[in-house]
């Protein structure tokens, strides 16, 4: 079943941003685009890589308009302490949710039960607080801030103008498609 459209849940975790511990909630997310991106855990391997890549990302996803909050099933003690041990995760400036229950992560339908952590999963959240668009992956591929902040962009876009769509590789910018009644079948 698809999550396009669907209302994010109704939360409240603890989380790590800019050396302290603070309360998100669901009301925090809405009026403002949004990022979850949920990885497997702290102190990992492919993890520490995409993290770094939004953390060099993040101020243009700032300009934009649109936070990020980057979730593990991990604790947001657990998130200080990989912060203060990891000179790449120290870059880090977007809050760090904890999700030590799985609440976002079985939310997000991103839950792995019998490990008790997250898939990776990035998901657009737009002001209205429903998701956008989303990517799932195997915890073994890395995912690319770059085609991220395109997506965000693109979803952007066509929040705003909504008789056009953004095709294939889209910029900002660049040409988009505006549907005729012919072609309406094809998108």
């Amino acid at each position: 079943m698809s999550l396009i459209n669907k209302d994010i849940i109704d939360f409240t975790v603890q989380a790590f941003v800019n050396g302290e511990f603070k309360q998100v909630s669901k009301k925090d997310v809405l009026n403002k685009w949004s990022v979850f991106f949920f990885y497997p855990a702290d102190f990992t391997f492919v993890c520490p890589t995409e993290l770094e890549d939004l953390a060099n990302k993040y101020e243009e996803f700032q300009k934009i308009g649109c936070e990020i909050y980057s979730v593990s099933c991990d604790s947001h003690f657990v998130h200080k302490a990989w912060h203060d041990a990891s000179k790449t995760i120290k870059k880090i400036k977007y809050p760090m949710l904890a999700d030590p229950t799985g609440t976002l992560a079985r939310g997000f339908d991103v839950m792995i039960e019998s490990e008790g952590m997250a898939e990776r999963g990035s998901f657009i959240v737009n002001p209205q607080g429903k998701i956008v668009a989303y990517e799932v992956i195997a915890g073994n591929v890395g995912r690319n801030a770059d085609e991220l902040f395109r997506r965000v962009q693109a979803s952007q876009f066509v929040a705003e103008h909504g008789d056009e769509v953004c095709p294939a590789k889209w910029q900002p910018g660049g040409e988009t498609l505006k549907p005729s009644l012919d072609l309406v079948g094809l998108i």
